[in-house]
């Protein structure tokens, strides 16, 4: 037997369909009036479903309760990933091991930095894990090019910092290891030349950031953490701000030229992340500085606006995750898909500008082994 659907009824399916898909929920998405902080704007994106997300596991949350270890290929002897060994013995620049031990998904995002083992690294794309995992290749890249050496294989959390936009482009868009490096030093070298403009006497902490290789180490100097809460202001009453308008998102503008966005499945996803996200924007803003512009909340929506392009999926993991990159003119968009019995829901949507306006001038830099 044939059924008929009306075009009232078919209106209805239409739009309970937009309410759980991904592209039609990010249509109701929109930005508020922004919150400026010298050349750092941050524009709060509302609207759409806000998911539960209650059951991720954060990467800070793993490695503090002891759930979770990162470590060097080759460190974890006898242990399996769908089935079979792991043959690498010994440790390499762009690959880590990770293991779930929880009893819940861990969520992984791209920039995050995981310091110890032989070098800082740099997590180079989003992931989740399912719990109880068998340990997985991680691809990483190096954030600390000097070092190739360490007292032990295993890894901590940068709890407090996440890499700034110019490093994270190169390991996300362009996947080029010497390119973050470049980024690395450059950033490195901005953030000195700012501390001696804002703190002249600031002697062995200047002095210290200009001889070290590592990243996270130079963003770890008690000066540059000075520096960088000062431009991200108070972020817990920024993140009362977004947790009162129900935020699970936000676009950035430096020196008034709008270079990226994250957008989260919930509220609670951005709250949580929401620290080290504020201080990478504010290390950006500073290692970027220059006469300040203005970017305005319809121009910041128009930006929000623009994620569609060349959809091309890179890696699939059957009903855990999907990750796809969307290619468009002068900018990606990288997209993590949470796919579960119930709904696929994208758990987190970075935007990118990649025109050049605000990443620093490379600077080549080799590293030392």
């Amino acid at each position: 037997m044939k059924y008929r659907i009306s075009a009232s009824l078919a209106l209805v399916l239409a739009v309970a369909m937009a309410a759980v898909s991904g592209p039609s929920n990010r249509d109701s998405l929109h930005v508020l009036s922004p919150i400026t902080h010298g050349n750092l704007t941050i524009f709060p994106v509302v609207g759409g479903v806000d998911y539960d997300t209650s059951r991720f596991l954060t990467l800070d949350e793993g490695v503090r309760s002891g759930t979770v270890l990162v470590t060097e290929q080759g460190a974890l002897q006898g242990l399996v990933r769908g089935g079979r060994p792991i043959r690498n013995s010994g440790a390499e620049v762009n690959r880590l091991v990770l293991v779930n031990n929880s009893d819940r998904p861990l969520l992984l995002l791209a920039g995050e930095i995981v310091t110890g083992g032989k070098q800082d690294r740099v997590i180079g794309s989003d992931r989740l894990v399912p719990p109880k995992s068998d340990p997985i290749d991680l691809s990483v890249f190096c954030v600390e090019p000097g070092r190739w050496v360490g007292h032990t294989e295993q890894f901590g959390s940068m709890k407090s910092q996440m890499a700034q936009p110019s490093v994270r482009m190169p390991a996300m868009a362009e996947k080029n290891q010497q390119e973050v490096w470049n980024q690395v030093a450059s950033a490195r070298s901005a953030m000195g030349d700012a501390l001696a403009a804002s703190a002249p006497s600031g002697g062995n902490d200047i002095s210290y950031m200009r001889d070290t290789t590592s990243y996270a180490k130079a963003m770890a100097i008690p000066q540059v953490q000075q520096t960088i809460d000062h431009v991200a202001g108070d972020y817990e009453s920024i993140l009362h701000e977004l947790r009162k308008s129900g935020a699970k998102g936000v676009v950035v503008a430096i020196n008034g030229n709008l270079v990226w966005a994250d957008l989260f499945a919930s509220n609670d996803l951005l709250s949580r992340y929401w620290e080290k996200l504020v201080r990478s924007y504010a290390a950006e803003s500073l290692t970027n500085a220059s006469s300040k512009g203005e970017a305005d909340q319809k121009s910041a929506q128009a930006f929000l606006d623009r994620l569609s392009g060349n959809h091309e999926v890179i890696e699939t993991d059957p009903g855990v995750f999907r990750r796809a990159e969307i290619t468009g003119d002068g900018y990606k968009v990288f997209e993590l898909t949470a796919l579960t019995p119930k709904t696929d829901f994208d758990v987190h949507v970075a935007k990118m500008t990649c025109n050049g306006a605000v990443s620093p001038r490379p600077r080549p830099y080799d590293m030392v082994r």
